[in-house]
């Protein structure tokens, strides 16, 4: 069996809520079809790994009360991760793990929650929430391709000089709802709103990272194996036309609307 990787879980219980875990599946499953070996170690609350020794690191999304007890426990691992980014580790960040490697979450209520600083944003929470299916089209390296998720966030996400867009808007709110960016990109730290989970819809995205990981593992570039993905592709489409159906007409749920809708 050829050389895998080594994947670091942050908050696997903790940061679930969306069903983002399904982002680990998918890495493992293409690199598993491609007889890659892959050894995943989940890091909870009071684990201290070295996060350079990772090829990958997923950090996803949650609550406000279960972001408040990551971003407790993460100011201890802050130095490691932010190791890991200048060293070119690979990591995927989602929603709560976008907010939370950025500078600070200010909320509607309570005290601002300081985040790691590893993305040069600043997220703040806005009076309304965004839920629908979204899209934007994403660049990395010489490849652009249109990913598909599901965002559902009130945070409203604002990018500094030091990091890039993930993707630009063409359906859904994106960061804020106005400048038409989705997510951040430093290095190898790719963030996004996007749930869905995300990588099971959009298997380019999935390959893209599974071959930066591995070239910078082997120190050169790999290649991966193209794989059959038609159950893939047919989820990416039906979720991009949900997303474009809707281009235009953005949803955004006042709290007096999001607490009619729940209680219809």
């Amino acid at each position: 069996m050829n050389s895998g990787l080594r994947i670091g879980h942050l908050y696997p219980s903790l940061l679930n809520v969306a069903g983002d875990g399904g982002n680990l599946m998918a890495i493992e499953r293409r690199c598993a079809w491609r007889g890659l070996a892959v050894e995943t170690t989940r890091i909870n609350a009071g684990d201290r790994p070295d996060f350079t020794t990772f090829d990958v690191i997923l950090f996803h999304g949650g609550q406000d009360v279960e972001m408040e007890i990551a971003a407790e426990d993460l100011r201890h691992n802050a130095r490691s991760l932010r190791a890991a980014a200048d060293e070119g580790v690979v990591t995927l960040a989602v929603c709560a793990g976008l907010q939370l490697l950025g500078h600070r979450y200010v909320p509607a209520r309570g005290k601002p929650i300081d985040g790691i600083g590893v993305l040069d944003l600043e997220t703040r929470a806005g009076n309304e929430r965004f839920m629908q299916h979204a899209a934007c089209e994403v660049t990395i390296a010489d490849a652009t391709e249109v990913v598909v998720g599901f965002e559902n966030h009130s945070g409203k996400t604002t990018l500094g000089p030091a990091v890039r867009p993930f993707g630009r808007v063409i359906a859904g709110a994106g960061n804020n709802g106005t400048d038409g960016t989705e997510g951040a990109i430093r290095g190898n730290v790719y963030a996004t709103y996007l749930h869905g989970p995300v990588l099971p819809k959009n298997p380019w995205l999935t390959d893209a990272l599974i071959g930066i990981a591995l070239s910078r593992k082997a120190s050169q570039r790999v290649e991966l194996e193209p794989l059959a993905d038609e159950a893939e592709r047919h989820a990416h489409d039906v979720a991009l036309e949900k997303a474009l159906r809707n281009r235009g007409r953005r949803t955004a749920l006042t709290p007096a609307r999001l607490a009619l809708a729940q209680r219809r």
